[in-house]
């Protein structure tokens, strides 16, 4: 405080040299900018949305002026988070299901979807978050219980990854879905003849083509809802994985008219129709808007054993997962991308889904392979495969590498795993990597996935030496990738990512310095303060 009282009083003799008029001035920070050479500051200047200075504290006070100065009184700022792969809509959808991530046995699924109909009495009830893994039976769930307790009410809960869902019988008989209904791309499981009321990837699409869609209101509801909690967490932009383009028109609206103030990067579901739609009218992009992505499914989840992998599961023989996308449809779509200046996005688990599709990106893609595109998850990849990222995109999520350390060595085995969750190799190919969270399957927190990447440990502090150390990012790396590799992710490495001028002044302030803290603090961390466009939103 003497400090920041002695710089103020100082301000008069400044005063006599010319001064560029700011908006506002941060002071008495401790800023890391992010920038090429990672250097640090303690004050920047802002004007019109964007960085306009940025020095120490005496530089700034001399060189501009303000009516508003803001003393950051010694805490870290840096760069707004960039989700690099997200479900910002199903996080706000979400909100308005049934929430049955963390439970610990079906019994305790069921009391959570009984307590919600008891509240919220819908006519068809969904929800998300169960993951048998965590059970002690770790059996896929069957559909009994649910047909006893709501024998009229249609159920359809999806599994934690989104690549599975249990449906009951009131669901069931809402698709029309019988023993003998033909279906490809995943599984509808069976037990003695019987239908369980589990549904793997594809096959899913049967019973959500009946779920009714949300209204408009409920949608804009959603949006907004979501976009709350991210800037609560500090997330300035949001890239979400997979939108259509009604909803894609609905955000471009809420922003415009000032209802919606986060940044968007859009990956447009990919289908004929939106791919001609897009790829004729061309990238579109606002300062709140980014559509000049799609996203596809390669595979399934390896939770739910729908990865495609080369050789079979480790712990259910004859059983390699599934190609979601046909290889011909997958390369059909890459052609008409690659003759567009849209960038294409694939999400690819198993370690046959990425060399599928890493072939796929360089067959297509010929003299001109560095386009940005994209690997979202690259989640078991065989060593021989590694190399091709050097012109693919590594894309992931840290806290899938602790939450899926438990059963993940079951699945794929103590060769493959070694592959798995490989962040530091894709980073030592690419020369990059853009970290996200996949929120709402994991958690939002920016400073879990932080925290996930640095210390391969979960918040028990599990495993004691960390999952598969050797593939940890440092902490310069972590930030990078949640703030100016992500940014490239999106093409938008020139106007946001890091603190330097010229840039949108999107940062945020932090109870701690996260590149200081023994590592055990980081999920501890809180946002103090976000800012988008030099407005404070949190």
């Amino acid at each position: 405080m003497i400090r920041t009282l002695l710089l103020l009083l100082m301000i008069p003799i400044f005063s006599c040299r010319p001064t560029k008029p700011a908006d506002t001035l941060l002071i008495n920070a401790r800023i890391y900018t992010v920038n090429e050479s990672f250097d640090q500051a303690t004050a920047i200047a802002i004007k019109d949305g964007r960085i306009l200075g940025l020095g120490t504290d005496t530089e700034i006070l001399q060189d501009f002026q303000a009516e508003k100065t803001i003393d950051v009184e010694g805490k870290t700022l840096v760069p707004g988070w960039i989700d690099a792969h997200c479900h910002f809509l199903g996080l706000g959808l979400q909100q308005q299901k049934v929430d049955v991530s963390g439970t610990r046995s079906f019994e305790e699924v069921i009391q959570k979807i009984v307590a919600f109909q008891k509240e919220q009495n819908t006519a068809y009830i969904t929800g998300r978050g169960w993951d048998q893994n965590d059970w002690e039976v770790k059996d896929y769930p069957t559909k009994d219980r649910l047909d006893k307790l709501f024998p009229d009410t249609p159920v359809a809960i999806h599994r934690i990854d989104g690549h599975a869902l249990l449906a009951n019988q009131a669901a069931i008989e809402a698709a029309g879905v019988t023993v003998e209904t033909p279906f490809s791309g995943g599984e509808i499981l069976q037990k003695n003849g019987e239908l369980t009321g589990i549904f793997i990837d594809q096959p899913m699409t049967m019973i959500e083509s009946t779920i009714p869609a949300p209204s408009t209101e409920e949608t804009i509801q959603a949006l907004k809802a979501a976009e709350k909690i991210c800037f609560e967490h500090g997330l300035t932009t949001v890239s979400d994985a997979g939108l259509p383009r009604e909803t894609i028109e609905l955000i471009d609206r809420l922003q415009q008219e000032g209802q919606l103030a986060i940044r968007i990067y859009a990956m447009v579901s990919a289908s004929d129709e939106h791919i001609d739609y897009y790829t004729n009218r061309g990238i579109i992009k606002t300062d709140r808007l980014n559509v000049r992505s799609f996203k596809i499914y390669a595979d399934g989840a390896l939770g739910s054993r729908g990865a495609a992998m080369k050789e079979a599961y480790h712990d259910q023989q004859n059983h390699f997962g599934a190609m979601v996308t046909p290889m011909s449809v997958l390369e059909g779509y890459a052609k008409k991308i690659a003759a567009s200046d849209y960038q294409l996005n694939t999400h690819a688990i198993g370690d046959a889904a990425n060399h599928r599709v890493l072939r796929t990106y360089q067959q297509v893609l010929g003299q001109n392979p560095d386009r940005r595109w994209r690997i979202e998850h690259a989640q078991v990849v065989a060593p021989e495969d590694m190399a091709l990222f050097k012109t693919a995109l590594p894309s992931v999520q840290p806290t899938h590498a602790t939450s899926d350390m438990y059963w993940a060595t079951d699945r794929v085995g103590n060769q493959r795993i070694k592959g798995a969750y490989a962040y530091k190799e894709l980073l030592k190919q690419h020369g990059k990597i853009a970290l996200g969270t996949d929120f709402p399957i994991e958690k939002v927190s920016p400073f879990l996935t932080f925290y996930a990447a640095v210390s391969r440990k979960d918040l028990q502090q599990y495993p004691p030496e960390g999952f598969q150390m050797e593939q940890a990012l440092s902490r310069e790396e972590t930030l990078k990738g949640m703030t100016l590799w992500a940014a490239y992710a999106n093409f938008e490495e020139k106007e946001k990512g890091s603190i330097e001028v010229g840039k949108f002044a999107d940062f945020i302030i932090l109870s701690k310095d996260i590149m200081e803290v023994d590592t055990s603090e980081i999920p501890t961390i809180k946002v103090v303060q976000t800012y988008l466009n030099g407005e404070r939103v949190y």
